[in-house]
């Protein structure tokens, strides 16, 4: 299996310098309000789950199908004994190429489930999200200033414009969801045809930085900028790469026709206009280079249609969680969307791919369940983070009450009669030649 991402450990402190666009330097900047850092409407859509037969456009090819599955060694590689000659740690699966083919297919048509006795024959107990905690750092918040709010920190800059936390156990979370994303497509970085020698991309929203650093190793000829709102990316990076702490709603100041490529993934939960943003996008490709987005429709499906909400905790959470995010202006239908909105933008060219998340170790091919354990610790571990902002901010919920209620829904993460799934929408466009 795949070794998780890890961040680098223990970096030196990192160092600022005055914005390109603070009027200290003549060199180009992406918005208004940059700090470099060395280190670093609401939907027209139908309501979820009404009926387990709403009907979706979403539906693939094949329909995800329901078996039964286990969660006791999911329960049991929690353990905190160590490993020794006498306790060693589980072995990773061999997985073979043809496998690899397997899953990159099913995981756009149908995934198939394993057979029950393999379910319970321990394999979940082999993914291992202690590695990436245990070598995962951030900057220090004293540094920073960080705002605090239901004992989670959340990022300065712009305060409240991201609803979502920014410490450590949500970076961890950050670059497990890379490292997911990763393995469901294949091991491809970037899904649109830039070519081998790209010369200046843009990650907007990049977070813990861990694609902008591996597309900086990938692209050497290439000069990749990061940018997020918090500054909790690593000190030590390639020489190709610099972090900016910046806004990507605000004015750019890069000139028309700079990037090759612009890649952004995960912002369906920061972007509040959604047309400005990829017309500003479009204004700064070079013509003929690309954007691509990388966003999930965050609600379960089983057997092609969206779970219905009385019928589960796990329904009623994301229902929650959209609904709340509506009361504070985030869409998260919008991915269902993306593609027809790129080509309103301007865009040509434009592609859509979807790809299967499964929640949980159900599938059978051994990719797809190392991804589905993964995913659901993505889930899992962000289970009060992703609520927190959307209850209490956007439908006045009480931290308390907020706890009381999650206490299902972890009892429906680890339900074996539940075999679920989420898609990931891969959607890229061009800038026309001129």
């Amino acid at each position: 299996m795949a070794t998780p991402p890890r961040r680098l450990s223990n970096p030196p402190p990192p160092t600022y310098s005055p914005s390109p666009n603070q009027d200290t330097s003549a060199a180009h900047g992406t918005a208004s309000h940059h700090l470099e850092a060395s280190q670093a409407s609401k939907s027209q859509d139908p309501p979820l789950g009404t009926s387990a037969s709403t009907s979706d456009p979403l539906t693939p090819a094949e329909n995800p199908t329901r078996s039964t599955a286990s969660t006791a060694n999911e329960q049991a590689s929690a353990s905190n004994a160590p490993a020794s000659p006498q306790n060693p740690p589980p072995a990773a699966p061999v997985i073979t190429q043809q496998e690899h083919a397997d899953a990159l297919h099913q995981a756009q048509t149908t995934i198939a489930p394993a057979a029950a006795e393999d379910l319970d024959s321990g394999n979940e107990s082999s993914f291992d999200i202690d590695s990436i905690r245990s070598l995962s750092t951030s900057l220090a918040s004293s540094a920073l200033d960080f705002p605090f709010e239901n004992g989670r920190r959340y990022h300065k800059f712009r305060e409240g414009r991201y609803l979502f936390p920014n410490d450590e156990v949500e970076q961890d979370r950050e670059d497990l969801k890379h490292w997911t994303f990763m393995a469901l497509t294949g091991q491809q970085l970037v899904l649109a045809p830039i070519g081998d020698n790209p010369q200046r991309i843009l990650d907007v929203g990049t977070g813990t930085g861990i694609w902008a650093i591996e597309a900086a190793d990938s692209y050497p000829s290439a000069a990749v900028t990061g940018i997020d709102l918090s500054p909790i990316q690593p000190q030590w990076a390639p020489p190709n790469l610099k972090f900016l702490v910046d806004d990507c709603e605000d004015d750019w100041l890069d000139p028309p026709d700079w990037y090759d490529y612009i890649h952004s993934r995960n912002m369906v939960q920061g972007i509040r206009s959604w047309p400005l943003y990829l017309k500003r996008a479009l204004r700064h490709i070079k013509p003929g280079g690309y954007m691509e987005l990388q966003e999930v429709f965050h609600y379960p499906y089983q057997q092609g249609a969206p779970m219905a909400y009385a019928d589960c905790p796990l329904a009623q959470y994301w229902k929650n969680v959209i609904d709340g995010c509506g009361e504070l202006g985030v869409d998260f239908h919008r991915p269902k969307r993306l593609a027809d909105e790129m080509r309103a933008a301007g865009f040509v060219n434009v592609e859509q791919r979807i790809y299967w998340l499964p929640i949980g170790g159900w599938a059978e091919n051994k990719v797809l369940k190392s991804v589905g354990l993964g995913w659901k610790e993505v889930l899992t571990i962000g289970i009060q983070a992703i609520a927190l902002g959307p209850f209490t901010r956007g439908l006045g919920w009480s931290p308390e009450a907020v706890e009381v209620f999650l206490a299902g829904v972890r009892k429906a993460y680890n339900d074996p009669s539940i075999q679920a799934s989420m898609p990931l929408y891969v959607v890229y466009g061009q800038k026309p030649a001129e």
